[in-house]
């Protein structure tokens, strides 16, 4: 099994910034980040491989960026021009054995 623990979640203006953060107890080919909002299904945002190849939702695209720091085995998520919308628990996943991390909250709100 590999453990996940996420970091760097917080309340934020819209149009402010975060920065999530995910390590893993080992190293992991592809990381993703989802999140689920009160009341809805947990959706994907974003995946990098280990390579560095990246996929975002539509919904994030140019706002956030995702990448990796492989020899941490850390993963960040970027988050700008947040919106009300991106409220939600943002959560970790690893692709090798289907593990989650424990969730972060980011709220948006004035």
């Amino acid at each position: 099994q590999v453990q996940l623990v996420e970091s760097g979640g917080g309340l934020v203006q819209p149009g402010g910034s975060l920065t999530l953060s995910c390590t893993a107890s080992a190293s992991i080919y592809l990381m993703g980040w989802y999140r689920q909002a009160p009341g809805k299904q947990r959706e994907f945002v974003a995946y990098i491989t280990i390579g560095g190849h990246t996929n975002y939702a539509d919904s994030v695209k140019g706002r956030f960026t995702i990448s990796r720091d492989n020899g941490k085995n850390t993963m960040y998520l970027q988050m700008n021009s947040l919106k009300p919308e991106d409220t939600a628990v943002y959560y970790c996943n690893e692709n090798q054995f289907g593990n989650w991390g424990q969730g972060t909250q980011v709220t948006v709100s004035s």
